[in-house]
């Protein structure tokens, strides 16, 4: 196994405070304190090469939530699931096809908090390299890789701004080329980066 790939096992074995807990760090959300966060996971897939790459998804645009972002495979936790592993591997399968037999887990990383109330855990899990994907059409509309030692960089976690629901909002941006990774889904790779450090 590529040694990014252990050191990132080693580092989700350590008790650290994350970087950031959601994107309310930003500033308030402009939601009450009281709100009741949604329980969620997402599978953050690590093709295991010896340039190991990151999996992503683009999400189709016509959802109601997070329309034609850069996303995790992953959703809420249902009722049905033990813990957070069963539900990021379940709704990998939904919306990639992955077989959760493929794969390997690393480690659960920092939870975030997102803008739209979930309380997200990223499960960290290595894929063989030559895996084919059946994305759901009505949830994905792209698979593509970006090279994890690119997406862990620091250097590439550019903050922006922009308003939101009245509000200028911050968050971080990784820019890979003609492909946009920000809000939670940077923020959690903001994280992790911060763990390998």
């Amino acid at each position: 196994m590529p040694s990014l790939l252990e050191d990132l096992r080693s580092a989700l074995l350590t008790s650290a405070a994350p970087v950031l807990t959601g994107d309310q760090d930003f500033g308030p959300l402009g939601t009450s304190p009281a709100t009741t966060l949604v329980p969620a996971a997402v599978l953050v897939p690590i093709v295991r090469a010896p340039e190991p790459r990151l999996l992503l998804t683009t999400r189709t645009a016509n959802l109601r939530n997070h329309a034609g972002q850069v996303a995790f495979p992953g959703g809420r936790i249902d009722p049905e699931d033990d813990g957070p592993v069963a539900a990021a591997l379940r709704e990998a399968r939904e919306e990639i096809g992955l077989d959760p037999a493929h794969v390997e887990l690393l480690g659960i990383a920092d939870r975030y908090q997102t803008g739209t109330g979930y309380s997200v855990h990223p499960v960290v899990g290595s894929i063989a390299p030559d895996l084919e994907f059946r994305p759901n059409p009505h949830e994905v509309a792209d698979v593509f890789e970006v090279p994890l030692d690119f997406a862990l960089d620091p250097r590439n976690h550019l903050l922006r701004e922009a308003e939101w629901k009245g509000r200028l909002r911050r968050y971080y941006v990784i820019e890979w080329q003609d492909r946009t990774i920000w809000g939670a889904t940077a923020g959690m790779l903001v994280n992790l980066s911060a763990r390998l450090r």
